[in-house]
């Protein structure tokens, strides 16, 4: 098995060089950080995690239903006690609350959650049943503000100005052929408002940064989160302390 896109980016930041056309501009580093991510147990999740190790964090929590399996094995061989997986359901704010509640436990901290865990269903509008339109929303969209404040909660009471991200879709923005579904596109879309709508003032999440991020972008700038190439986070804040992670495809 090749070096993940992480890996390769990583390499390529450290003699300035690129991979697979990108120039990386480490300007990140996590060190002594505590991160959680949801539906980290593999795919972008896990390469979220994984690049969260390369930049030094000290320990990355998988917060995953499913159990993991090779993928985060690999990992766990590579960064031997800097990341662990815990299981939860994020559509039970309750089930988050108790993985959230057991990394302060056991790291003593958290400073930020990486709201990933998502499910996909793409077919036509009238062909979806009532279940079907349920777990997406409920995962997606519900899941994600259970997560953030949940996370938020935690901020706040350790005293901590953490970050929240969000993980969104170019779904979100507009219609695209290569995700044709409805109701996952309007569940992004309420992620995508929920970032902005969180960041405002007045939210009460203790000075958390709240980030988005889409998992189509097309190449990164400024400060990059080399997750297969295609995360970068924005220099300038749009507005409060929302920052939108750019998304540059077509």
């Amino acid at each position: 098995m090749g070096p993940s896109a992480a890996q390769e980016l990583a390499e390529a930041a450290s003699n300035g060089s690129s991979a697979n056309g990108i120039v990386v501009k480490p300007q990140l580093t996590l060190t002594g950080k505590v991160i959680a991510v949801t539906g980290g147990n593999r795919g972008i999740g896990l390469g979220v995690a994984e690049c969260c190790l390369i930049n030094d964090a000290a320990k990355v929590y998988s917060i995953d239903l499913a159990e993991p399996g090779d993928e985060f094995a690999a990992i766990l061989k590579r960064f031997p006690g800097r990341i662990a997986a815990l299981q939860a359901n994020v559509t039970d704010e309750d089930s988050i609350a108790a993985a959230v509640d057991r990394i302060v436990e056991e790291s003593g901290a958290i400073h930020g959650i990486v709201v990933n865990a998502g499910r996909t269903n793409h077919k036509a509008a009238l062909d979806f049943t009532k279940k079907e339109i349920e777990d997406l929303f409920n995962v997606n969209l519900f899941g994600s503000f259970y997560t953030a404040r949940v996370a938020a909660k935690a901020f706040i009471k350790l005293g901590i100005k953490g970050s929240v991200v969000f993980t969104a879709s170019m779904a979100s923005d507009r219609p695209n052929k290569i995700v044709p579904s409805t109701p996952y596109g309007a569940s992004k879309a309420g992620v995508r408002n929920m970032t902005h709508t969180l960041a405002m003032g007045g939210q009460k999440l203790g000075g958390a940064y709240v980030y988005l991020l889409s998992d189509a972008a097309s190449y990164t700038t400024s400060i990059d989160i080399p997750v297969n190439g295609v995360i970068g986070v924005s220099r300038n804040p749009v507005f409060g302390r929302y920052k939108m992670l750019t998304q540059l495809a077509t």
